[in-house]
C-alpha cells in the first residue's frame, strides 16, 4: 500500500501558507489556452486584506485573455533563499480569476494594496490597458520542505473579513500613519521576528487586515501575526501598542545577557 505523504492540516500548515501568500511578491500564473494547453506566466502579486491575491496584468499578455475567456487558473508562490531551491517552501493555489472593476470599492482597495507592495507600479498602473485581477482561492497544495506536505482548503488561507468593516475602512490611514508616526515600532515587530537591522531602508507597512501586519523593506517582506483577532480601531491601537512594549522588554532582556564568547 502507497504511502500517505500529505500530513493531516494544522496549524502549523496553515501559517506556513498564510506566510507565504501573504509575503509573496510574485508568482507563476498558470492559465488555459483556447485548445486548453496550459500557460505560465510570472506576474507580480499583492494580496486583498482577506488575503486573497491580486495581480496588474496588461490586456496585451496572452495570460489575460486566457483568464477572461476561462477563469480556471493556479498560482503557484514559493520562498525565495539558497541552495536547492526545492527545499524552500512553496504553495500552489487552485484560483478562478476574477477581473475587478476599477470604480468599486474592491477595485479601489486593490489599487492602494497592490501599489503599496509595489510601488514602482504606479508607472504604469493607470494605463487604461491594465487591469487588476483577484484569483479567488478554492483550495492549495503546500510543500513545507521535506515530509511536509499538506492540502488545504480555502478557509485555511482566506480570512472572513465580514466582521471587519471598521478595520478595512481605517487600513489606509492606519497604514499611512504607522509608516509616519512610528517606524520605531514597525522596526521592533520586524526585530522580533529575527529580521536583521542593517542599514538601509527602513520597514514599512504595507497592510493590515485582522490577523496582522504585513511589511517590506526594498524586495524583503515580513508577514506579523497579531497574537488575537482585531475587528475595531480601538482592539488595533491597544495591540500594536503592546506588540511594541513586549519587542522592547524581549530586546532589553537580550542585551542585558549578550551571548558567551
Amino acid at each position: 500500500m502507497a504511502k500517505d505523504v500529505i500530513r493531516p492540516t494544522d496549524d502549523e500548515g496553515r501559517a506556513l501558507g498564510v506566510r507565504l501568500l501573504r509575503t509573496a511578491r510574485s508568482g507563476a500564473l498558470a492559465s488555459l489556452g483556447p485548445a486548453g494547453g496550459p500557460l505560465s506566466s510570472l506576474v507580480s502579486v499583492a494580496t486583498d486584506p482577506a488575503g486573497t491575491p491580486l495581480i496588474l496584468v496588461s490586456s496585451l499578455s496572452a495570460h489575460t485573455g486566457q483568464i477572461i475567456a476561462d477563469p480556471r487558473s493556479s498560482l503557484l508562490l514559493s520562498a525565495p533563499g539558497r541552495g536547492d531551491p526545492l527545499a524552500h517552501p512553496r504553495i500552489s493555489l487552485l484560483t478562478r480569476a476574477r477581473r475587478l472593476d476599477r470604480e468599486s470599492v474592491e477595485g479601489a482597495r486593490a489599487r492602494q494594496r497592490f501599489l503599496a507592495r509595489h510601488p514602482k507600479a504606479e508607472l504604469y498602473v493607470d494605463f487604461t490597458d491594465f487591469a487588476f485581477f483577484a484569483l479567488d482561492v478554492e483550495r492549495a497544495s503546500l510543500n513545507g520542505g521535506f515530509a511536509r506536505a499538506y492540502e488545504l482548503a480555502s478557509d485555511d488561507l482566506i480570512l472572513d473579513v465580514t466582521d471587519a468593516a471598521e478595520i478595512l475602512a481605517i487600513e489606509e490611514g492606519a497604514v499611512a500613519h504607522m509608516n509616519e508616526d512610528h517606524s520605531d515600532a514597525i522596526a521592533l515587530y520586524a526585530a522580533a521576528l529575527g529580521a536583521d537591522g542593517e542599514a538601509g531602508p527602513a520597514w514599512r507597512c504595507t497592510g493590515l487586515d485582522p490577523d496582522g501586519l504585513d511589511l517590506a523593506r526594498g524586495d524583503a517582506t515580513l508577514r506579523v501575526p497579531f497574537p488575537e483577532r482585531v475587528t475595531t480601531g480601538a482592539a488595533l491601537r491597544a495591540t500594536l501598542a503592546r506588540m511594541a512594549q513586549e519587542a522592547r522588554e524581549r530586546a532589553a532582556a537580550e542585551a542585558s545577557f549578550p551571548a558567551a564568547e
